[in-house]
């Protein structure tokens, strides 16, 4: 390994792909975010090029866009990932695997359990995305009709994740004795309950799963705005950051390692990984002509729903060919909102020419040769800009495979990219530490 600063690498799956028409791509699979031998191929690609972990995003709703839109996109069905990321664990060995999980629609108990219970059929290698989750059309689905207001959410976050920490430190990591001679199974007063009580939640403790391999999961955050900057300065050992502007990036690595280090933390402990979608090919004319064909089978409908969705308001009755007009807060993601509103003014967009972007990949993206997207890359990692990618591929198998087959290689070249998983598990590979138990501090 070299001594050169190192880039983290992990893939963005959704379970697949981020691109609305990734599966009409020619020579996509289209079925791959429901088939789990594709999806089980892609994780062993995925190792193969040493990714530090598969990143399972989420979503609680189908029916949050109009059906002209909605008949034509993927994301309608996928596997719930507490249940796919178990199975691709028994297929895999060093990969990491980190999913979504809300904590508005969800309860601690629940998350704990399950990511646990993933640390350890993976032997340390789960991570947690903890969201708030921004779709109102998911709480529908949960017995509400409004959504719950965006401060609300972040306040019952912050709860949550203290509840969820303090259940995996329930037991000490030698509470299990199984002392067979004298039938002994667990030492008591290795076993803490957690009795908490707070303004959110009730939850006695403590949790019926052994403490996790890794102490805790990777912590991981993706929100932007002022209250999903101060909780991943607080909790996120990862954080999914917005793609965008360099110096706009620059300025957010820097806001939220520094609020970290005013919290005591060190920021080395805190990854920062921007969302890239990358499109590469052996010159840089036949990479632009894959990224356009692939955003020219995105239908107009899907483009003005994606748009609607981003913007939390029903952008069909926009002018097309005229400017974003003002859009009223929302109760949504108010970071991804301004992101698009933000680029909208800045490259005098007009709607028709937004919503395409929408429907197809709007953030950061990176098309080219291995060579120059490797020189952006590391101009990104160098700059202080991010610790790495959570990449993108434009479709399956395709775009993954030339990510691995090609950047991997002139990164590896570099010295930028491991040749080898640093250790087993996410915690040693990306750098971080395993965490005390604050309850037994002395194992």
């Amino acid at each position: 390994m070299s001594g050169k600063q190192q880039l983290r690498l992990g893939a963005f799956m959704r379970p697949v792909s981020i691109h609305t028409a990734w599966w009409r791509y020619p020579g996509a699979w289209p079925d791959a975010n429901f088939n789990f031998r594709h999806i089980a191929r892609l994780a062993q690609t995925l190792e193969r090029g040493k990714f530090d972990a598969f990143f399972m995003a989420d979503h609680l709703a189908v029916l949050n866009m109009p059906m002209n839109a909605l008949k034509r996109s993927a994301t309608t069905t996928s596997f719930d990932p507490l249940t796919l990321l178990p199975a691709l664990a028994v297929v895999t060995e060093r990969l990491g695997l980190i999913a979504t999980a809300s904590t508005t629609f969800d309860e601690p108990y629940h998350v704990a359990r399950r990511f646990a219970s993933l640390d350890h059929i993976s032997n340390g290698r789960a991570g947690w995305n903890l969201v708030t989750t921004s779709n109102p059309d998911a709480a529908r689905n949960f017995g509400l009709e409004e959504h719950v207001e965006h401060a609300a959410r972040y306040a019952k976050a912050r709860e949550f994740y203290d509840v969820v920490t303090g259940l995996w430190d329930s037991w000490a990591d030698d509470a299990f004795i199984r002392d067979v001679e004298n039938g002994v199974y667990f030492d008591p007063e290795r076993m803490h309950v957690l009795n908490h009580k707070g303004p959110h939640f009730s939850v006695r403790g403590p949790l019926n799963v052994a403490r996790p391999v890794q102490g805790w999961p990777v912590i991981v955050q993706a929100g932007a705005s002022e209250a999903g900057r101060q909780i991943a300065a607080e909790t996120a050992e990862m954080v999914f950051a917005a793609g965008g502007p360099i110096a706009e990036a620059r300025r957010f690595y820097a806001d939220v390692k520094g609020r970290a280090a005013a919290l005591g933390r060190n920021p080395d402990h805190l990854k920062i990984l921007p969302g890239a979608l990358v499109v590469v090919a052996g010159t840089v004319a036949e990479a632009r002509r894959k990224r356009d064909l692939l955003d020219s089978l995105v239908h107009p409908d899907s483009g003005i729903a994606s748009l609607s969705i981003a913007l939390g308001c029903d952008a069909s009755a926009f002018d097309l060919d005229g400017p974003l007009p003002d859009i009223p807060e929302t109760n949504q993601s108010k970071s991804g909102r301004q992101r698009v509103i933000d680029r909208a003014r800045r490259e005098n967009l007009t709607v028709r020419q937004l919503a395409q972007i929408a429907g197809g990949y709007g953030g950061l993206s990176f098309t080219g040769t291995p060579q120059t997207i490797a020189d952006e890359m590391e101009e990104w990692l160098l700059t202080g800009a991010c610790d790495g990618f959570n990449v993108m591929f434009p479709y399956v198998p395709g775009g993954l495979d030339d990510f691995v087959d090609m950047v991997v290689p002139e990164l590896q070249r570099r010295g930028l990219f491991r040749t080898e998983y640093e250790g087993r598990t996410l915690r040693e590979n990306l750098g971080l530490p395993r965490p005390a138990n604050r309850f037994f501090p002395d194992r």
